[in-house]
């Protein structure tokens, strides 16, 4: 089973790729799509949905987790980053991946147990849960592997639920 995890923006995605294979977790790839501040948004959100695409295509993931938003301040990188999200789900749903949606909340309290866990902590968890010699950078990506972690926690719990 392949899960993608997307922490969405519109200068950085944040984009990793979960294993699990004989119940065991294993962060088979990760990175960043970046996009040039001089492209207009549109070419912005064109090449986020065409480097999305081939993400997709080279590691067929069965299930994606996408991080939603939660801004307090700044409605106008609000804006963007919602604009990126669509286009995310739009091609992820495109390409016949299912999404699966998290709050910020739920992706700490799924890696640290503690919904107000600070960003350096959720980076030395990611790297812990993971086995990874050292902190995914940018944030994105560490971002982008707590969320897929997230989605793997939620779907053992719900396949216990569920018997």
């Amino acid at each position: 089973m392949n899960i993608l995890g997307i922490d969405p923006g519109t200068a950085r995605v944040g984009w990793a790729i979960l294993t699990k294979e004989k119940g065991v977790l294993s962060a088979h790839a990760y990175g960043c799509i970046f996009t040039s501040t001089t492209r207009s948004t549109g070419e912005r959100l064109m090449d986020v949905a065409k480097d999305l695409l081939a993400i997709i295509k080279k590691y067929r993931p069965q299930e994606a987790a996408v991080e939603t938003l939660f801004f307090t301040k700044n409605v106008k990188t609000a804006m963007t980053v919602a604009q990126a999200r669509g286009v995310i789900l739009f091609t992820l749903t495109k390409e016949r991946v299912a999404v699966y949606e998290y709050t910020p909340l739920q992706v700490k309290q799924a890696l640290t147990g503690y919904g107000n866990a600070d960003k350096r902590q959720m980076q030395q968890m990611v790297k812990s849960a993971l086995q990874l010699k050292e902190v995914p950078q940018p944030d994105d990506v560490a971002d982008a592997l707590a969320i897929a972690f997230c989605h793997s926690s939620s779907r053992i719990f719900k396949k216990l639920l569920s018997h």
